[in-house]
């Protein structure tokens, strides 16, 4: 077999590792949009018909209700907070060199390695001890923790992209260094920022094991669905979980819309120069 014949099957046996690892991660979801217009309650082949009988039903339920806003409520004041805090420590890193760096790091990317059972215990008994577990807030305080080392990897990686020069460029044309964090470093940054935005909205409103631990009766809607699992067999559940994956997958491709055109404008630069 010739080099070029060989490098082509490798090609399509890569392509096709791809196709077959992507069908088995996504099967699961698709069964579950499919058992979601199944007219019957249990999921069984074949069908026994389409219907949207269990989308009415989830439409009308006030607690599924009382979930979706907890959970945007949630995922808004996070994605916010979570990337001005992202912001602060990256930025911190780019622009100051003190002691001790490496260890700031690593406790700023900490959070996400821990597993999401003991981060929830910790979180409990911490937000129990200063009284402010079994509330909204509670969710709150606890995603941003969660959620704010994404955001600073996000925009860290993007300040890395860039010439520290032009900040000391700005503030020797007079700028000061407030006018050049607002028009040098925040419009660099700003796919990065979006794209910090969709990714830490997304990690909020898919998280349902920090937040069963601490939310009381102001669950989320991901810990509605477990709350749904332990008490009957339901349709609803699929109705759910397609709503919630649709929402974090669009959340998701923004963010690498983004992320992407972040990353093809310096070689669009450079094909200028």
């Amino acid at each position: 077999m010739s080099p070029h014949n060989r490098n082509q099957w490798i090609d399509w046996g890569l392509k096709l590792y791809i196709l077959l690892s992507f069908a088995f991660i996504f099967a699961p979801i698709a069964a579950s949009f499919v058992f979601s217009l199944n007219v019957d309650r249990f999921p069984s082949m074949p069908l026994g018909g389409f219907s949207t009988i269990w989308y009415e039903a989830v439409y009308a339920d006030p607690l599924v209700w009382e979930g979706l806003r907890n959970t945007l409520v949630t995922g808004v004041v996070v994605s916010l907070t979570a990337t001005a805090i992202g912001f602060g420590a990256a930025y911190t890193d780019f622009r100051y060199r003190f002691f001790g760096k490496p260890v700031y790091l690593a406790l700023a990317l900490l959070p996400p390695t821990i597993p999401v059972v003991i981060l929830g215990l910790a979180m409990l008994a911490f937000l129990a001890n200063i009284r402010l577990s079994g509330e909204i807030y509670s969710v709150i305080i606890a995603h941003v923790v969660m959620c704010a080392p994404f955001a600073m990897a996000i925009i860290r990686l993007r300040l890395s992209q860039m010439d520290p020069s032009l900040e000391a460029a700005a503030w020797n044309l007079g700028a000061s260094e407030w006018m050049a964090m607002r028009h040098v470093i925040v419009p660099f940054c700003r796919p990065a920022i979006f794209a910090a935005l969709f990714i830490t909205m997304a990690v909020s409103f898919d998280e349902f094991a920090v937040a069963w631990f601490v939310s009381g009766l102001h669950e989320t809607l991901p810990v509605k669905v477990l709350g749904f699992l332990q008490g009957q067999v339901s349709p609803r559940i699929n109705v759910i979980g397609t709503f919630v994956f649709l929402v974090s997958m669009t959340l998701v491709v923004l963010a690498q819309l983004l992320l992407m055109k972040r990353s093809a404008a310096p070689k669009a630069a450079g094909k200028v120069e």
